[in-house]
C-alpha cells in the first residue's frame, strides 16, 4: 500500500510498477537536469543531444533500464546501500517521451532552424526537469489527466 506521498510523486504515474532504487531514480532526475542547465548556460549544443538521447533511451527501454539508472547502478550502486521505490512505467514512460520530444523540438530548432527559438525551448526543457526533479513532476499531471478522460471538469464535460 502507498502512503499519500508516495501516491503524490513523480514515480507513481501508474499502476503497473517496477521496483528500481531510490537513490539511482534521483540520480537520474537530478542528472537530467544538471545536463540542462550547463546546456543552456553554457550554449553546448552537445548537451542537448545527450539529453535526447538519455530521454529517449528511458523512454525506450522504461525506467528500470534507463540509461542513467543503469549507469548508476553499475558505478556508484555499487557501493552504496539504497531503499527501493516503486516507479510506474506507464507514466515514468510518458513522461520521458516528452521531454525527448521538447529535447528533439530543441536540437532541430537550433542545428536547422533558429538558435534563439532553440535555446528558450531548452530553458523552458530545463525549468520543467527542475520541477520534476523537486517532485512536483508536470508529465505525471498530464498523464493522470489523460488517464482520468481529461483534466478538468469542463473537458470531462465536453467528453460526454
Amino acid at each position: 500500500m502507498l502512503t499519500a506521498e508516495e501516491n503524490n510523486s513523480c514515480q507513481n504515474c501508474s499502476t503497473d510498477f517496477v521496483e528500481i532504487r531510490n537513490d539511482a531514480f534521483a540520480f537520474c532526475r537530478y542528472g537530467v537536469m544538471i545536463i540542462l542547465w550547463l546546456a543552456f548556460f553554457l550554449h553546448l549544443k552537445l548537451l542537448v543531444l545527450l539529453t535526447f538521447t538519455i530521454l529517449f533511451f528511458s523512454a525506450l527501454l522504461t525506467i528500470k533500464h534507463a540509461p542513467m539508472i543503469v549507469l548508476y547502478n553499475h558505478t556508484i550502486g555499487l557501493f552504496v546501500k539504497s531503499k527501493k521505490i516503486n516507479a510506474g512505467v506507464a507514466g515514468m514512460r510518458f513522461a520521458h517521451a516528452l521531454g525527448s520530444f521538447f529535447a528533439l523540438l530543441a536540437i532541430i530548432f537550433l542545428y536547422f532552424i533558429n538558435t534563439k527559438i532553440g535555446w528558450i525551448i531548452v530553458l523552458f526543457l530545463a525549468i520543467m526537469k527542475t520541477i520534476s526533479a523537486l517532485g512536483l513532476c508536470p508529465a505525471y499531471k498530464l498523464y493522470n489527466c489523460m488517464k482520468a478522460g481529461g483534466c478538468c471538469s469542463l473537458s470531462k464535460k465536453l467528453k460526454k
